[in-house]
């Protein structure tokens, strides 16, 4: 697919902040400072589109862009940074287990983001099940393949592949980098297929 046009459509705090069209959309969940930002602009090619922060917990609402003027790439909030305030830390999971509710018939692709040096966590596991619950089809990319060496990205994807299996699972993990664009063809392959080519 050729990306002819993307901007920044709203941030969300409320579900009445969201754009109300129905437009397809695809998500992007990680824990905070996976790099789920610089994804973003890595598959769009616009570079500062996507607000990247160094500090993890930045991103504290629901980021929606509008690609094509035809479907949406939302931004969910990270999760699992401990020096997130206790009130953002304890909305998190109301605010976006609601949006995963609201919005399900509207998903065609959630896109899962792992750290490939540290492998899944309990939460990225917590994550995979509310996918699974909602029957929600989603893709594992191992960010930040880059920093490691050609042994230890094939024992990343490995142990991705052993830890984070499912029913909704559409492919196997993919190791990605947001400075190389290692990956980036082949999850626009998947996007391509959950869009129906729009």
């Amino acid at each position: 697919m050729k990306v002819t046009s993307c901007r920044f459509e709203c941030s969300a705090y409320r579900p009445e902040d969201e754009p109300r069209s129905g437009s397809p959309r695809v998500l992007f969940l990680g824990r905070s400072n996976v790099g789920k930002s610089s994804l973003i602009n890595r598959l769009l090619g616009v570079r500062g589109l996507a607000r990247t922060s160094s500090t993890p917990g930045r991103t504290q609402s629901v980021n929606f862009y509008k690609v094509n003027e035809k479907f949406h790439f939302v931004d969910l909030p990270g999760y699992g940074h401990a020096n997130a305030p206790r009130s953002v830390r304890e909305s998190w999971a109301s605010m976006v287990e609601g949006f995963l509710e609201r919005c399900r018939d509207r998903v065609v692709l959630a896109i899962l983001l792992v750290d490939a040096r540290h492998g899944a966590t309990k939460l990225d596991h917590v994550m995979q099940e509310w996918l699974e619950a909602q029957e929600i089809p989603y893709l594992v990319t191992a960010t930040k393949s880059d920093k490691l060496s050609g042994n230890g990205r094939a024992s990343a994807r490995r142990t991705l592949e052993q830890d984070l299996s499912g029913d909704s699972l559409v492919a196997l993990p993919i190791l990605t980098s947001a400075v190389t664009g290692l990956g980036v063809r082949e999850i626009w392959s998947h996007l391509d297929g959950a869009l129906g080519g729009d």
